[in-house]
């Protein structure tokens, strides 16, 4: 009997010793983890970061965009540092020109950045650097920028606009009941993205669930990715992530939903090759490579493009064109103005390029919420910005469109106002410098998508603004934004809408 039970006691003993040194081994990896990625900086004890980890700025500040934008207005140079995120902050426009053109290559995305959104974009066009992007960059251009790809994407929008744009807003004015504007327009930006990008309508799609329930996962995934960004040190999201615990568990359920919707458009695309038109953007891509987990980075990546920056750009719009009335008379006047001599809407590109106003108050409202807040980037080497700002190898460095379009050393005094008039010179539509304005990036990494963007934005606003008119529900309060990688009203914007008595 003793054999047995020494047997017995040296297999347990073994199993405890071999999980005790699993566990070791797990605790030191994670324990190295720990101090390499948190330095002495992420113990600052300034009233900045103070503020910043106790979350005491939001007593007085709605977003954490609106904070950042006063701590760059009391800088004298418009640059601050948040220590315990080893990040510099700048709305300086000559130190923006910096980052993005004269020492570009010295500030690439970084492996960082790259490992924060890495299970949400993965390899694709926003998520990496060098050769990777370039290629992804080159190919897309071929597809984004050409005349032919901007009149048929023109065809789809219109096509999109008055048979399911249209009579949804009929249908809402009829009943006069509230409902999510911001929900709508992501609905109608998928819709888009899709036929357009993708050439899929997305009724073709075969889902496990209702299509709102892959927008609400990939909405959760952009929100919790972004939401590793503001932690204070990378240890943390990365040992919930390993044991699956809390925000890291809920944003993978959510990119597993997201994962399915990618893969589910690859499977569609397949079946619908050599049936017709391979000139979208994926047939491009899977020309090149069978790597399904490749595309599959591809697709989220211009879901996230298309779909996102679009809707929120119409949302700010329609936010703002409410609360002036004034505005929304010009636009609607230079809309009116623009049809031909019976009457009806010229459409076309050249009827959208004519209309200067139109244009100018979708910059002016991008200029005061622009669809990305903020864009970062890591120093390769150290370096000093042109206002004197030191910064240290691995630095993160962000640009902040969001407090640039605040600031009264860029656009005077009336800064905060919402005047479209600004960009106009003898009724003409005037750019400013675009490190001035880096809405739409700058740069070698200026968005591809952009005059398909304004395009589509446009063609809505004229085509909406035409027939109805919204009362934003509480229209008075600040817009509140969740976190993410695009800008995000939390909550979504509760509106009613009434059709025009003149409205065609």
């Amino acid at each position: 009997m003793e054999a047995p039970q020494t047997s017995f006691w040296v297999a347990n003993l073994t199993s405890l010793f071999f999980s005790f040194t699993i566990s070791f081994i797990i605790f030191s990896f994670f324990l190295n983890l720990l101090f390499r990625t948190t330095n002495h900086r992420s113990w600052c004890a300034c009233s900045v970061c103070r503020a910043y980890v106790s979350r005491s700025w939001t007593s007085t500040y709605p977003n954490l965009c609106d904070w950042y934008t006063h701590l760059l207005r009391l800088s004298p140079t418009h640059t601050v540092d948040i220590h315990v995120l080893g990040c510099t902050v700048t709305a300086d426009p000559s130190n923006v020109e910096h980052l993005l053109r004269t020492r570009f290559d010295n500030y690439p995305k970084g492996k960082p950045f790259s490992s924060i959104l890495g299970d949400l974009l993965g390899r694709g066009i926003f998520n990496v650097d060098g050769d990777a992007w370039r290629f992804q960059r080159k190919m897309a251009s071929l597809e984004l920028g050409s005349a032919s790809v901007r009149s048929y994407a023109l065809r789809i929008m219109t096509s999109e606009i008055s048979s399911r744009l249209v009579p949804l807003l009929d249908s809402f004015a009829v009943s006069r009941r509230v409902f999510d504007l911001q929900d709508v327009f992501r609905r109608f930006a998928f819709d888009n993205i899709c036929r357009i990008s993708f050439g899929l309508d997305p009724g073709c799609l075969e889902l496990s669930l209702p299509i709102s329930e892959f927008a609400s996962a990939f909405d959760l995934a952009s929100g919790l990715s972004a939401g590793r960004a503001v932690t204070t040190s990378p240890f943390v999201w990365k040992l919930k992530r390993f044991l699956g615990l809390g925000s890291e568990r809920d944003l993978a359920r959510a990119i597993r939903l997201v994962d399915e919707l990618a893969r589910e458009v690859i499977k569609q695309k397949r079946k619908l090759r050599g049936m017709g038109s391979e000139e979208d953007l994926l047939s491009r891509f899977m020309g090149s490579t069978d790597d399904d987990d490749y595309l599959r980075d591809i697709v989220i990546s211009f879901l996230l493009a298309g779909r996102d920056t679009v809707a929120s750009g119409l949302v700010s719009y329609f936010f703002l064109l409410s609360t002036h009335p004034e505005v929304e008379a010009a636009v609607r006047d230079e809309i009116i103005n623009n049809d031909d001599d019976d009457g009806h809407d010229r459409g076309g590109l050249e009827g959208l390029r004519g209309m200067h106003y139109v244009h100018a108050s979708m910059y002016e409202s991008m200029r005061l919420y622009p669809p990305v807040q903020f864009d970062s980037k890591f120093a390769l080497e150290d370096d000093v910005l042109p206002d004197g700002t030191a910064i240290g190898k691995g630095t993160r460095v962000t640009y902040h469109p969001y407090a640039m379009g605040r600031m009264e050393s860029i656009w005077g005094t009336d800064c905060l106002d919402f005047r479209p008039k600004r960009w106009l010179k003898e009724g003409l539509f005037t750019p400013v410098s675009p490190f001035k304005y880096p809405v739409f990036q700058a740069g070698a990494r200026v968005c591809l998508g952009k005059e398909l963007a304004l395009m589509e934005m446009k063609s809505v606003i004229v085509s909406i603004v035409r027939r109805f008119e919204f009362e934003v529900v509480n229209g008075d309060r600040e817009l509140k934004f969740a976190p993410g990688l695009t800008a995000t009203v939390s909550g979504g914007l509760p509106v009613r809408v009434r059709r025009r008595r003149s409205g065609l």
